[in-house]
C-alpha cells in the first residue's frame, strides 16, 4: 500500500493523511492541538507520530465542539 493511501479501518492515521483528510496545514494542525481544539498526537517513537482515527473522525464530524479526550 502507498504511504498517500487513506484506509478507513486504520486505527492510526499519520499527519500526512490526518493533512489530507482535514485540508488543514501541519502548522494549524499543531496549533490547535496546543489549543487543545485538535486530537492529540500519539507518540510512535523514534520521531514518528500519528493520530487516533476515531478521534480524528469526531473532529471532522464537528470540529468547532470538539473537545479532546480527558
Amino acid at each position: 500500500m502507498k504511504d498517500d493511501t487513506v484506509r478507513n479501518d486504520a486505527p492510526l492515521v499519520s499527519m500526512k493523511i490526518a493533512i489530507h483528510l482535514t485540508s488543514l496545514s501541519r502548522a494549524t494542525i499543531y496549533r490547535r492541538i496546543a489549543e487543545r481544539k485538535f486530537p492529540p498526537l500519539v507518540d510512535l517513537g523514534g520521531r514518528r507520530i500519528a493520530f487516533h482515527r476515531e478521534e480524528l473522525d469526531r473532529w471532522i464530524a464537528n470540529p468547532g465542539s470538539y473537545q479532546p479526550p480527558a
